[in-house]
């Protein structure tokens, strides 16, 4: 160890002093002011006043490495920023900006974090991008490192699902990643508002059932596919271990001297109102005793249970003292939210329907 820490100061000596130029220029403020938008122009510029050229540039890069590799995150994340100012190497700026990620990621600066995913995003999106395989390849590490964010994001629950539910990065899940339909499955369940793609999803679930299986996802197949409750009731068990195991679903917070996994109970509360919605869709009538079994709740959490969901659902229904019976009354929805639910997905069938049209569109051959 003693060796390797020679070696390693060693190292980083020798890289200070050959980024040394460029770092000192950037730690001048009046200086940077002369940089521009233009890469080119500052290439030049840096050159011609300050005698730095590539060499130094890519000194920096190495030295914002060594930084991350050392634990200074901050250090490299300003480094790699400023590196992807000068950088004209479209695949040293792309390596620049994942290694900006991780040290954002590894900062917790959720929000940075969030700007820089979708920066890396675009670029992994466009159609400059080097092959079609390591593109697929690169939307995969990308929803792998975006579960550090999202679950850590106020607005990650939301955020998953406009990412992974998109076509190319759902074909990518289904195809090389399915493990992470977990994460999108969970998204959806805790998810307070019911998008119009969940339905869409549920049949990405029943497609998949073959070749992927979790606990999360035959839950959802048990309620939403095979109606089958009781197998619901057990999944929700194992869902719940599933959850406390899973080191992003079962992030714990400290209050005092107790710890919770706050998506824990969020989560069971929201897969009890999915098995409540379907169950009572498809039955007049229903004996409290035995849907407060299906639901893992006793008799008198129950009660309450379901006059607070009634109270405050769109589900019409009642409940029956003296028979113990939660009784359905006839389905009531109007024209006017029948409507509403056809077309809720109308925007984004129409936004890919242009995009499919454009993309064909500029791949024809100009005449």
């Amino acid at each position: 160890m003693v060796e390797r820490r020679v070696e390693v100061v060693a190292r980083l000596k020798a890289l200070e002093d050959a980024a040394a130029p460029l770092v000192s220029f950037l730690q001048n403020p009046n200086a940077v002011q002369e940089l521009r938008a233009d890469k080119q122009y500052n290439l030049q510029m840096l050159n011609d006043r300050y005698q730095i050229g590539p060499d130094q540039i890519e000194a920096l890069y190495q030295y914002a490495k060594f930084q991350f590799e050392c634990g200074n995150y901050s250090g490299a994340a300003d480094y790699l920023y400023q590196y992807r100012a000068l950088c004209s190497n479209s695949e040293r700026s792309l390596s620049a900006l994942w290694g900006k990620l991780a040290a954002e990621i590894l900062m917790q600066n959720w929000d940075i974090a969030l700007e820089e995913l979708n920066r890396l995003k675009e670029i992994i999106d466009s159609k400059s991008f080097s092959s079609p395989l390591n593109q697929v390849q690169s939307r995969i590490w990308l929803m792998h490192w975006s579960l550090f964010i999202f679950f850590n994001h106020d607005n990650g629950r939301t955020q998953i699902i406009d990412l992974f539910n998109q076509d190319k990065y759902l074909n990518a899940i289904q195809t090389s990643a399915p493990h992470l339909l977990r994460y999108l499955a969970t998204a959806f369940i805790v998810n307070k508002r019911r998008r119009p793609q969940f339905k869409e999803f549920i049949k990405v679930i029943q497609q998949d059932q073959c070749s992927y299986k979790d606990p999360i996802t035959e839950f959802l197949a048990c309620v939403y596919v095979n109606y089958e409750f009781d197998g619901a009731q057990k999944k929700m068990k194992e869902c719940e271990e599933v959850i406390l195991n899973d080191p992003f679903l079962g992030k714990r917070v400290e209050e005092g001297n107790f710890s919770t996994v706050p998506l824990k109970d969020e989560f069971l509360e929201n897969a009890r109102l999915f098995i409540f919605e379907t169950y009572c869709r498809i039955h007049q009538r229903i004996d409290m005793g035995v849907l407060f079994e299906k639901l893992n709740l006793n008799y008198e959490e129950g009660e309450r249970w379901i006059v607070n969901l009634i109270r405050n659902s769109k589900l019409d229904a009642k409940i029956d003292s003296e028979t113990g019976t939660v009784v359905m009354e006839p389905n009531r929805l109007n024209v006017y939210e029948q409507l509403i639910d056809h077309t809720k997905a109308l925007q984004g069938r129409t936004y890919k329907l242009v995009s499919q049209l454009l993309e064909h569109a500029q791949a024809q051959p100009a005449r």
